[in-house]
């Protein structure tokens, strides 16, 4: 897994320096080897989570994690998952000898892991997935990297209630689509986290705007 880990994250960076003028968006927060490397590894562990306690192989899940993203800086949205899936088999198939059917499996769930419907659909490993990345994107690191983004926007912090309020928006969807009781317990305690932080939000501008002391 660190031999694993380490390749994608030179493939990243790799990605970002291979783009004219020197990466397209790069200051952008989402748009750099080490957020997206982050997420990742995020995704990972709760996807590693998920597996073992919904009995999903756990071997499948973990490997298709970590080379779910890995294309993300270098191709088109719509195309980012098939072109990971592409990545992930050459590795597979150039550095051990893992068997065809596992290699097989893992290419499947990084494909399919930008799956918009029903996750009934999706072999138990793929929801695993899908389900783990969703849920990076919600809680306090959905919330930073929402507020971050104020800036990219040139917004102040007076905006920094409806950031949150998209991240909660985010959580209501994922809570329409994921199926795994692990994951629904986890999306419940982010989603509580968030609600607190936006009524501190709520709260606390709303006196800033009454004041118009920012202190």
């Amino acid at each position: 897994m660190e031999t694993m880990a380490t390749f994608v994250f030179d493939y990243l960076d790799a990605s970002i320096e291979n783009e004219a003028n020197g990466g397209r968006m790069r200051w952008y927060p989402w748009h750099s080897a080490e957020y997206r490397f982050n997420h990742i590894m995020n995704v990972v562990e709760l996807a590693t989570e998920i597996a073992e306690r919904e009995g999903a192989d756990v071997d499948v899940v973990t490997v298709a994690a970590l080379f779910h993203d890995i294309a993300k800086l270098e191709v088109e949205q719509d195309r980012h998952a098939e072109e990971g899936a592409t990545i992930a088999r050459k590795y597979l198939e150039t550095h051990g000898d893992y068997p065809p059917s596992f290699v097989d499996r893992v290419c499947e769930s990084i494909e399919r892991h930008s799956h918009q419907g029903d996750l009934t659909d999706l072999s138990p490993e793929t929801r695993c997935l899908v389900e783990a990345d969703m849920l990076d994107k919600i809680g306090p690191n959905g919330s930073t990297l929402m507020i971050l983004r104020m800036g990219y926007e040139a917004r102040t912090h007076m905006d920094a209630g409806e950031m949150v309020e998209r991240v909660l928006e985010r959580g209501r969807n994922a809570r329409d689509r994921i199926e795994s009781d692990t994951a629904k317990s986890i999306l419940h305690q982010r989603l509580k986290r968030v609600k607190w932080f936006r009524e501190w939000l709520d709260d606390e501008i709303a006196e800033m705007d009454l004041t118009g002391d920012e202190d």
